[in-house]
Protein backbone atom coordinates (compact mmCIF):
# COMPACT_ATOMS: atom_id res chain seq x y z
CA UNK A 1 0.00 0.00 0.00
CA UNK A 2 2.78 2.46 1.03
CA UNK A 3 4.32 1.58 -2.30
CA UNK A 4 1.17 2.93 -4.41
CA UNK A 5 0.79 5.74 -2.32
CA UNK A 6 4.57 6.61 -3.15
CA UNK A 7 3.57 6.07 -6.63
CA UNK A 8 0.42 8.29 -6.46
CA UNK A 9 2.53 11.01 -4.65
CA UNK A 10 5.44 11.08 -7.63
CA UNK A 11 2.40 11.18 -10.49
CA UNK A 12 0.48 14.15 -9.05
CA UNK A 13 4.09 15.73 -8.59
CA UNK A 14 5.25 15.99 -12.05
CA UNK A 15 1.70 16.37 -13.02
CA UNK A 16 1.73 19.65 -10.91
CA UNK A 17 5.74 20.30 -12.26
CA UNK A 18 3.63 20.12 -15.95
CA UNK A 19 0.98 22.56 -14.58
CA UNK A 20 1.92 26.15 -15.65
CA UNK A 21 -0.04 28.49 -14.88
CA UNK A 22 -0.58 31.39 -16.92
CA UNK A 23 1.40 34.65 -17.32
CA UNK A 24 1.06 36.30 -20.50
CA UNK A 25 -2.04 38.27 -21.45
CA UNK A 26 -2.28 35.62 -24.28
CA UNK A 27 -2.13 32.96 -21.74
CA UNK A 28 -4.58 34.43 -19.43
CA UNK A 29 -6.86 34.81 -22.62
CA UNK A 30 -6.09 31.18 -23.60
CA UNK A 31 -6.98 29.47 -20.01
CA UNK A 32 -10.34 31.64 -19.97
CA UNK A 33 -11.62 30.20 -23.38
CA UNK A 34 -10.58 26.50 -21.84
CA UNK A 35 -12.46 27.22 -18.71
CA UNK A 36 -15.80 28.11 -20.90
CA UNK A 37 -15.31 25.53 -23.45
CA UNK A 38 -14.96 23.21 -20.62
CA UNK A 39 -18.50 24.68 -18.80
CA UNK A 40 -20.54 25.43 -21.80
CA UNK A 41 -19.73 21.46 -22.96
CA UNK A 42 -20.52 20.43 -19.63
CA UNK A 43 -23.85 22.06 -19.52
CA UNK A 44 -24.41 20.19 -23.08
CA UNK A 45 -23.97 17.48 -21.83
CA UNK A 46 -26.04 17.49 -18.87
CA UNK A 47 -29.03 19.41 -20.73
CA UNK A 48 -29.00 16.72 -23.50
CA UNK A 49 -28.81 13.52 -21.11
CA UNK A 50 -30.12 14.16 -17.95
CA UNK A 51 -32.25 17.85 -17.40
CA UNK A 52 -33.31 21.08 -19.67
CA UNK A 53 -34.73 24.07 -18.90
CA UNK A 54 -37.64 25.43 -20.85
CA UNK A 55 -39.12 28.83 -20.93
CA UNK A 56 -42.39 28.84 -21.94
CA UNK A 57 -43.40 31.30 -24.97
CA UNK A 58 -47.00 31.30 -25.25
CA UNK A 59 -50.52 30.68 -23.14
CA UNK A 60 -51.38 27.45 -24.95
CA UNK A 61 -51.11 25.94 -22.03
CA UNK A 62 -52.52 27.69 -18.93
CA UNK A 63 -53.01 27.56 -16.25
CA UNK A 64 -51.11 24.35 -16.41
CA UNK A 65 -47.77 26.56 -17.27
CA UNK A 66 -47.99 29.93 -17.84
CA UNK A 67 -46.15 32.13 -20.62
CA UNK A 68 -42.84 33.42 -18.57
CA UNK A 69 -42.58 30.53 -16.70
CA UNK A 70 -39.04 28.85 -16.49
CA UNK A 71 -39.32 24.71 -15.88
CA UNK A 72 -37.19 22.54 -15.49
CA UNK A 73 -37.62 19.15 -17.83
CA UNK A 74 -36.55 15.96 -17.31
CA UNK A 75 -34.92 14.49 -20.15
CA UNK A 76 -33.54 10.89 -18.68
CA UNK A 77 -37.77 9.61 -18.53
CA UNK A 78 -38.09 9.24 -22.29
CA UNK A 79 -35.00 9.97 -24.44
CA UNK A 80 -31.46 11.02 -23.17
CA UNK A 81 -29.54 12.32 -26.24
CA UNK A 82 -25.85 13.67 -27.11
CA UNK A 83 -26.71 17.77 -27.54
CA UNK A 84 -29.36 18.57 -30.22
CA UNK A 85 -28.50 21.99 -30.50
CA UNK A 86 -26.15 24.68 -30.35
CA UNK A 87 -26.03 27.01 -27.42
CA UNK A 88 -26.54 30.76 -28.01
CA UNK A 89 -27.02 30.54 -31.88
CA UNK A 90 -29.92 27.76 -31.66
CA UNK A 91 -28.26 25.63 -34.54
CA UNK A 92 -29.41 22.28 -34.52
CA UNK A 93 -26.61 19.39 -34.71
CA UNK A 94 -26.91 15.51 -35.56
CA UNK A 95 -27.68 13.78 -32.73
CA UNK A 96 -28.00 9.99 -30.76
CA UNK A 97 -30.94 9.16 -28.87
CA UNK A 98 -30.91 6.96 -26.13
CA UNK A 99 -33.29 4.70 -24.44
CA UNK A 100 -35.25 6.09 -21.71
CA UNK A 101 -37.19 4.44 -18.95
CA UNK A 102 -40.48 5.16 -20.07
CA UNK A 103 -42.79 5.97 -22.64
CA UNK A 104 -44.76 9.16 -23.12
CA UNK A 105 -48.60 8.31 -22.43
CA UNK A 106 -52.00 10.30 -22.77
CA UNK A 107 -52.21 12.66 -19.84
CA UNK A 108 -48.26 13.15 -20.14
CA UNK A 109 -47.27 17.28 -20.67
CA UNK A 110 -44.40 16.65 -23.61
CA UNK A 111 -41.49 18.73 -24.52
CA UNK A 112 -40.94 18.05 -27.97
CA UNK A 113 -38.97 19.46 -31.19
CA UNK A 114 -41.38 21.40 -33.20
CA UNK A 115 -42.08 18.88 -36.33
CA UNK A 116 -43.34 21.98 -38.43
CA UNK A 117 -45.70 23.77 -40.01
CA UNK A 118 -49.11 21.78 -41.44
CA UNK A 119 -47.80 21.98 -45.31
CA UNK A 120 -43.80 22.34 -44.48
CA UNK A 121 -41.72 19.11 -45.09
CA UNK A 122 -38.66 20.56 -42.46
CA UNK A 123 -39.09 22.79 -39.74
CA UNK A 124 -38.54 26.28 -40.59
CA UNK A 125 -36.42 26.78 -37.02
CA UNK A 126 -35.52 24.39 -34.53
CA UNK A 127 -37.81 24.98 -31.89
CA UNK A 128 -39.22 23.24 -28.86
CA UNK A 129 -42.68 22.88 -28.28
CA UNK A 130 -44.49 21.98 -25.02
CA UNK A 131 -48.73 20.77 -25.10
CA UNK A 132 -50.07 17.79 -23.50
CA UNK A 133 -50.06 13.94 -25.23
CA UNK A 134 -53.36 13.50 -25.65
CA UNK A 135 -53.22 10.07 -27.81
CA UNK A 136 -50.57 7.76 -28.82
CA UNK A 137 -49.76 5.63 -31.50
CA UNK A 138 -52.87 3.24 -32.43
CA UNK A 139 -55.42 5.29 -30.61
CA UNK A 140 -58.52 7.08 -32.55
CA UNK A 141 -58.57 10.84 -31.44
CA UNK A 142 -61.57 12.68 -32.38
CA UNK A 143 -63.29 16.47 -31.47
CA UNK A 144 -67.32 16.95 -31.04
CA UNK A 145 -68.09 20.76 -30.24
CA UNK A 146 -65.17 21.36 -28.24
CA UNK A 147 -65.16 17.51 -26.40
CA UNK A 148 -62.11 15.26 -26.71
CA UNK A 149 -62.91 12.04 -27.28
CA UNK A 150 -59.96 8.79 -26.87
CA UNK A 151 -61.13 5.95 -28.77
CA UNK A 152 -64.68 6.88 -27.69
CA UNK A 153 -63.68 7.52 -24.54
CA UNK A 154 -63.62 11.36 -23.33
CA UNK A 155 -60.67 12.78 -22.56
CA UNK A 156 -61.72 15.57 -20.11
CA UNK A 157 -60.71 19.26 -19.85
CA UNK A 158 -57.74 18.97 -17.66
CA UNK A 159 -57.47 20.46 -13.56
CA UNK A 160 -55.61 23.89 -15.01
CA UNK A 161 -56.93 23.81 -18.36
CA UNK A 162 -59.54 25.89 -19.37
CA UNK A 163 -61.58 27.94 -22.63
CA UNK A 164 -60.42 31.32 -23.29
CA UNK A 165 -63.53 32.74 -24.21
CA UNK A 166 -62.26 36.16 -25.51
CA UNK A 167 -61.27 33.65 -28.88
CA UNK A 168 -65.01 32.78 -29.46
CA UNK A 169 -65.39 34.82 -32.94
CA UNK A 170 -68.69 37.51 -32.97
CA UNK A 171 -71.66 35.82 -34.28
CA UNK A 172 -71.69 37.61 -37.54
CA UNK A 173 -68.43 36.43 -38.58
CA UNK A 174 -68.93 32.56 -37.45
CA UNK A 175 -69.19 31.47 -41.07
CA UNK A 176 -65.95 33.15 -41.87
CA UNK A 177 -64.24 31.91 -38.59
CA UNK A 178 -65.53 28.41 -39.82
CA UNK A 179 -64.26 28.27 -43.13
CA UNK A 180 -60.87 29.94 -42.28
CA UNK A 181 -60.59 26.52 -39.50
CA UNK A 182 -61.03 24.88 -42.50
CA UNK A 183 -58.80 26.40 -44.56
CA UNK A 184 -55.71 25.89 -41.80
CA UNK A 185 -56.70 22.99 -40.05
CA UNK A 186 -54.94 19.81 -40.25
CA UNK A 187 -54.72 17.40 -42.57
CA UNK A 188 -55.00 19.63 -45.31
CA UNK A 189 -58.83 19.56 -47.07
CA UNK A 190 -60.30 17.34 -44.20
CA UNK A 191 -62.86 20.08 -42.94
CA UNK A 192 -61.29 19.76 -39.69
CA UNK A 193 -62.12 23.06 -37.50
CA UNK A 194 -60.83 23.54 -33.94
CA UNK A 195 -63.82 22.25 -32.29
CA UNK A 196 -64.77 19.63 -34.60
CA UNK A 197 -62.24 17.33 -35.67
CA UNK A 198 -61.90 13.61 -36.94
CA UNK A 199 -62.16 11.19 -36.21
CA UNK A 200 -58.51 10.03 -36.94
CA UNK A 201 -56.43 7.27 -36.11
CA UNK A 202 -52.74 8.49 -34.93
CA UNK A 203 -50.40 6.54 -37.18
CA UNK A 204 -48.30 3.02 -35.49
CA UNK A 205 -45.27 1.82 -37.33
CA UNK A 206 -46.58 -0.60 -39.28
CA UNK A 207 -50.00 0.76 -39.96
CA UNK A 208 -51.00 0.55 -43.99
CA UNK A 209 -52.70 3.88 -44.86
CA UNK A 210 -54.67 3.22 -48.01
CA UNK A 211 -53.54 5.97 -50.24
CA UNK A 212 -56.33 7.42 -53.24
CA UNK A 213 -56.22 10.27 -55.59
CA UNK A 214 -58.54 11.78 -53.45
CA UNK A 215 -56.47 11.74 -50.23
CA UNK A 216 -52.82 11.95 -51.98
CA UNK A 217 -52.98 15.52 -50.82
CA UNK A 218 -53.39 14.94 -47.09
CA UNK A 219 -51.03 12.61 -47.10
CA UNK A 220 -48.17 13.73 -48.72
CA UNK A 221 -46.47 15.80 -46.53
CA UNK A 222 -46.50 13.23 -44.20
CA UNK A 223 -44.82 10.62 -46.07
CA UNK A 224 -42.61 13.35 -47.52
CA UNK A 225 -41.05 13.55 -43.72
CA UNK A 226 -40.64 9.82 -43.54
CA UNK A 227 -38.34 10.72 -46.47
CA UNK A 228 -40.24 9.51 -49.21
CA UNK A 229 -41.86 10.83 -52.50
CA UNK A 230 -45.46 10.60 -53.85
CA UNK A 231 -46.89 11.40 -56.95
CA UNK A 232 -50.78 11.04 -58.60
CA UNK A 233 -50.60 10.41 -62.23
CA UNK A 234 -53.68 10.04 -63.43
CA UNK A 235 -55.47 7.56 -61.15
CA UNK A 236 -52.05 5.64 -60.19
CA UNK A 237 -50.48 6.66 -56.81
CA UNK A 238 -46.88 6.70 -56.95
CA UNK A 239 -44.60 6.49 -54.30
CA UNK A 240 -40.99 5.92 -54.34
CA UNK A 241 -42.00 5.94 -58.58
CA UNK A 242 -43.32 2.58 -57.88
CA UNK A 243 -47.22 2.19 -58.33
CA UNK A 244 -49.14 1.19 -55.15
CA UNK A 245 -52.26 1.77 -53.11
CA UNK A 246 -50.79 1.50 -49.83
CA UNK A 247 -48.26 3.33 -47.66
CA UNK A 248 -46.49 1.42 -44.77
CA UNK A 249 -45.62 3.66 -41.28
CA UNK A 250 -42.32 4.15 -40.48
CA UNK A 251 -42.74 5.94 -37.56
CA UNK A 252 -44.86 6.04 -34.18
CA UNK A 253 -46.75 9.59 -33.27
CA UNK A 254 -48.72 10.86 -30.99
CA UNK A 255 -51.48 13.80 -30.90
CA UNK A 256 -50.39 17.20 -28.44
CA UNK A 257 -52.96 19.86 -27.70
CA UNK A 258 -53.07 22.43 -25.50
CA UNK A 259 -54.69 22.36 -22.17
CA UNK A 260 -56.07 26.46 -23.17
CA UNK A 261 -58.21 24.56 -25.79
CA UNK A 262 -59.67 27.70 -27.86
CA UNK A 263 -55.93 29.19 -27.83
CA UNK A 264 -53.37 26.57 -28.87
CA UNK A 265 -51.57 26.58 -32.51
CA UNK A 266 -51.55 22.26 -31.81
CA UNK A 267 -51.85 19.16 -33.59
CA UNK A 268 -55.12 19.99 -34.63
CA UNK A 269 -53.43 22.49 -36.67
CA UNK A 270 -50.39 21.17 -37.78
CA UNK A 271 -50.49 17.35 -37.76
CA UNK A 272 -49.23 14.49 -36.10
CA UNK A 273 -46.07 14.50 -33.24
CA UNK A 274 -42.97 11.83 -33.67
CA UNK A 275 -41.89 9.99 -31.26
CA UNK A 276 -38.44 10.43 -31.97
CA UNK A 277 -39.06 14.08 -31.49
CA UNK A 278 -40.15 13.88 -27.76
CA UNK A 279 -37.54 14.40 -25.40
CA UNK A 280 -38.74 15.01 -21.87
CA UNK A 281 -41.82 16.34 -19.54
CA UNK A 282 -41.36 19.23 -17.45
CA UNK A 283 -41.43 18.90 -13.55
CA UNK A 284 -41.55 22.13 -11.51
CA UNK A 285 -41.36 25.85 -12.22
CA UNK A 286 -38.27 27.27 -11.19
CA UNK A 287 -39.14 31.38 -12.16
CA UNK A 288 -41.93 33.16 -13.55
CA UNK A 289 -41.79 36.52 -14.76
CA UNK A 290 -42.79 38.83 -17.85
CA UNK A 291 -40.75 37.98 -20.55
CA UNK A 292 -41.74 40.54 -22.79
CA UNK A 293 -40.23 43.31 -20.51
CA UNK A 294 -36.77 44.37 -21.72
CA UNK A 295 -34.18 43.59 -19.04
CA UNK A 296 -33.24 47.48 -19.03
CA UNK A 297 -36.59 48.22 -17.28
CA UNK A 298 -35.15 46.41 -14.00
CA UNK A 299 -37.65 47.81 -11.64
CA UNK A 300 -40.71 47.04 -13.70
CA UNK A 301 -39.14 43.33 -14.65
CA UNK A 302 -38.45 42.47 -10.94
CA UNK A 303 -41.82 43.70 -10.05
CA UNK A 304 -43.03 41.41 -13.08
CA UNK A 305 -41.89 38.15 -10.91
CA UNK A 306 -44.64 35.68 -10.14
CA UNK A 307 -43.80 34.23 -6.71
CA UNK A 308 -46.67 32.64 -6.26
CA UNK A 309 -45.77 30.09 -9.62
CA UNK A 310 -42.43 29.18 -8.62
CA UNK A 311 -42.37 25.83 -7.23
CA UNK A 312 -45.39 24.85 -8.98
CA UNK A 313 -45.18 21.07 -10.00
CA UNK A 314 -46.83 20.25 -13.45
CA UNK A 315 -48.88 17.48 -13.90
Amino acid sequence: MTEWINRYKEWKAARDAKRKEPETPIEHIVSWFKTMFGAVFFIMIVNGLLFGSFVVPTGSMENTVATGDFVFVNRLIYAPSTPQMVPFINKPLPFLRLPGYANPKVGDVIVFIYPGDRDDIEPRDFTYYLKRCVGIAGDTIEIRKTRVYVNGKEFGLPKDGKFDLSMEPPSEYKEQWLQAQKDHSFPIGSGNTRDDWGPMRIPKKGDKISITKDNAIQWEVFIRREGHSIAVDGDAILIDGKKTSTYTVEKDYCFGLGDNRNNSEDSRYWGFIPMDNIIGTPMIVYWSWDTGRPISDLFKKISSIRWSRIGTIIR
